[in-house]
């Protein structure tokens, strides 16, 4: 049993198997059940009411709460150190959520060029329907954050380690400049994981993941999710009459002021999840829970393949430079070591010679690897960015948010790493081998 005068908090690993997963009450069944409902019945009318007006907390349609999910929300939350969690049915998602609680008609944010390149179009083009506006800033200078923001700024976005280009933001700056202001940093966690990083102890006060990847890490299921600090202090200024002012859908509830430090969270599945309605499905839930428990053992042998596809790549003759944070040779090293002292994850890019065609001939010739839009799996992946992910941009785009056309983008996995250093050397001998023809 747990010694109760122990203060010591319970290990990563230990919350990664435990939290948000005890035991059922009525079976003693020591997984998480799927809870595969639509609705719950309620006590009585009273009952009813009292759930509907945010009075008491249950279950009562599965698109806003499920058992299962919220099994996974307290268990990620306890992961970032967060005080809550609102799941949903995929990255994309949690960032929406996210910004409907924020924004309004004519505000906007303030996001690192360095994103997935789903999120640059999501934020360029999806997000202006809803009257919300981006300025993109290079992260590098982290004063470009704070030149970018003006009187209708609601937020700053970023990507601590980003995909796909292996750069690693300073992050303590940016969420000092974001304090100074009196807005959120949001940081999306989904590349580097709680394993590796905790942005909250830096000073984040949003955090988002894509479920999708190495939360889940099978390629299994979809699933995003946005963890809140607790920490924001949304009365500090008019900025934010979502979390401040009255809701006339709730009688005139204050959510700040009645939820306190976890109110972001309470409005964004009461309104956000209830109105735009992208919700995560309870076998999905599962199989995240399932995957998180393994997480920190997965995490370990990512790295440790990454490390050493990295350095393989950095000698061979096909490859003009690699993108890695673990390798001696990179500018971000420094900064890896400061937020991502175990490793700075298993995404990276490399950039191979003969640019575009090359590219897309290695992706194409290797066997082991699979080239397919996903990353964070137990198998190896690869991608050319600028043929797929981040075809629809510009190539100056391309190139400014670290997917140029002689970009190649790795997410390593668990195989032998034998196994995975022949068939990219293979890969790479037949593309150099074709553009000598």
């Amino acid at each position: 049993m747990t010694d109760p005068n122990d203060p010591r908090p319970p290990g990563f690993e230990t919350l990664a198997i435990h939290a948000g997963a005890a035991p059922d009450e009525k079976t003693g069944a020591r997984n998480v059940p799927i809870y595969q409902s639509t609705a719950y019945v309620f006590d009585d009318a009273d009952h009813a009411a009292s759930l509907f007006n945010l009075q008491t907390f249950g279950y009562i349609y599965s698109r806003l709460t499920n058992p299962t999910v919220s099994a996974l929300e307290e268990k990620v939350a306890a992961l970032e150190h967060g005080r809550a969690a609102v799941a949903c049915s995929t990255g994309h998602a949690a960032q929406m959520l996210t910004m409907y609680v924020l924004m309004n008609p004519g505000d906007n944010f303030v996001a690192s060029r360095n994103l997935y390149g789903g999120s640059i179009t999501q934020f360029s083009h999806a997000f202006k329907k809803f009257g919300w506006n981006v300025n993109f800033v290079d992260p590098a200078d982290p004063e470009n954050f704070r030149d970018a923001i003006d009187k209708n700024t609601k937020a700053i976005f970023l990507e601590v380690l980003a995909n796909p280009g292996g750069i690693i933001i300073d992050l303590e700056p940016v969420a000092a400049i974001a304090k100074d202001t009196g807005i959120p940093l949001i940081v999306d966690n989904t590349m580097a994981t709680p394993y590796l990083c905790k942005p909250f102890e830096w000073g984040a006060d949003l955090i988002t993941h894509s479920m999708t990847k190495f939360l889940g890490g099978h390629g299994t299921s979809m699933g995003g999710v946005v963890v809140e600090s607790g920490r924001f202090d949304w009365a500090q200024n008019d900025k934010f009459p979502s979390m401040t002012e009255p809701d006339p859908a709730y009688h005139g509830l204050t959510f700040y002021e009645t939820f306190g430090d976890f109110g972001f969270s309470t409005k964004a599945k009461a309104v956000a999840l209830r109105d735009l309605g992208p919700t995560l499905a309870p076998q999905n839930a599962f199989n995240i829970i399932t995957g998180i428990e393994s997480l920190p053992v997965r995490m370990d042998r990512h790295l440790q393949n990454a490390q050493a596809v990295a350095e393989f790549l950095e000698g061979h003759p096909a490859v003009a430079w690699v993108s890695y944070a673990g390798l001696k040779s990179s500018p971000y090293r420094a900064l890896a070591q400061k937020y991502l002292p175990k490793g700075p994850g298993s995404v990276f890019t490399f950039g191979v010679k003969g640019g575009y065609e090359a590219g897309v001939k290695v992706v194409e010739s290797v066997e082991l690897l699979s080239h397919l839009a996903n990353l964070g799996d137990t198998r190896s992946l690869i991608i050319h960015p600028a043929s797929t992910t981040h075809r629809q941009l510009t190539e100056d785009q391309q190139i400014a948010s670290g997917a140029g056309p002689d970009v190649i983008r790795l997410s390593i996995g668990l195989e032998t790493i034998d196994d995975i250093l022949a068939d990219l050397g293979q890969a790479l001998d037949y593309a150099a081998a074709k553009a000598a023809e």
